[in-house]
């Protein structure tokens, strides 16, 4: 029984979200159910995915919170 979890950051793609949508997380678990059907033979009836989203405050990538880090890299564009 696999069990997977996805980790993403709690924002919208637009201004008016905030969240990962319903559509959006179904088709990340039809997507992680299938690679592991695909890849180890296991069951999609016996594979759990977890999504996580977690706030961008807690989130941290190259050494600085996340959005500090995306303006420092827009900035060097």
């Amino acid at each position: 029984m696999p069990i997977v979890t996805v980790q993403v950051t709690r924002e919208g793609t637009t201004p008016d979200r905030t969240s990962v949508t319903a559509e959006e997380k179904a088709a990340i678990i039809k997507g992680v159910s299938q690679v592991l059907l695909d890849v180890l033979n296991k069951p999609l009836e016996s594979t759990y995915v977890v999504i996580e989203e977690v706030d961008l405050d807690n989130w941290g990538w190259g050494g600085l919170p996340t959005a500090q880090y995306r303006k420092q890299r827009a900035a060097k564009s």
